[in-house]
């Protein structure tokens, strides 16, 4: 019997570990590749507060991205910066790492997440920046 009042339980846990990861993206209203790279996160389960903003530039401020990483865009989850067009599976990587404020892929190159176009990849690095100002390589993109 104490077997069966404990399913309830387990099965609410089973529900709450299913729910997808929620990233806050801000953005200007005019850009098409964020809301591709919206796109992306959405196609791999993450669920995605659309922020249209008027002054992405006082956004990057407040949430601490230096002018050398920056993209158009710019997300947060777990109150660290995710900026520009930062592969999904990076993300999940960048939420183990204690050590790190936030990650990057700086500019908008050709290829990466919600930057498509056609045979062009660019080759670049998603790069994370650490509690000390530290910038640390936390994947490599070959061009192809």
């Amino acid at each position: 019997m104490r077997t069966l009042a404990l399913l309830p339980l387990l099965f609410a846990g089973a529900v709450q570990a299913a729910e997808p990861l929620t990233i806050d993206v801000h953005r200007d209203a005019n850009c098409g590749c964020c809301k591709d790279w919206i796109g992306h996160l959405e196609q791999n389960g993450f669920k995605v507060n659309d922020h249209v903003e008027p002054d992405m530039s006082a956004v990057k401020t407040r949430l601490g991205v230096p002018h050398s990483m920056g993209s158009c865009h710019t997300g947060v989850i777990d109150g660290k910066f995710v900026e520009g067009h930062v592969p999904a599976a990076d993300i999940l990587k960048l939420r183990e790492r204690a050590d790190l404020v936030g990650a990057a892929v700086p500019g908008m190159p050709a290829g990466s997440p919600g930057m498509e176009m056609g045979n062009r990849h660019d080759a670049y690095q998603v790069v994370g920046l650490s509690k000390t100002g530290e910038k640390v390589v936390l994947a490599n993109y070959p061009a192809h």
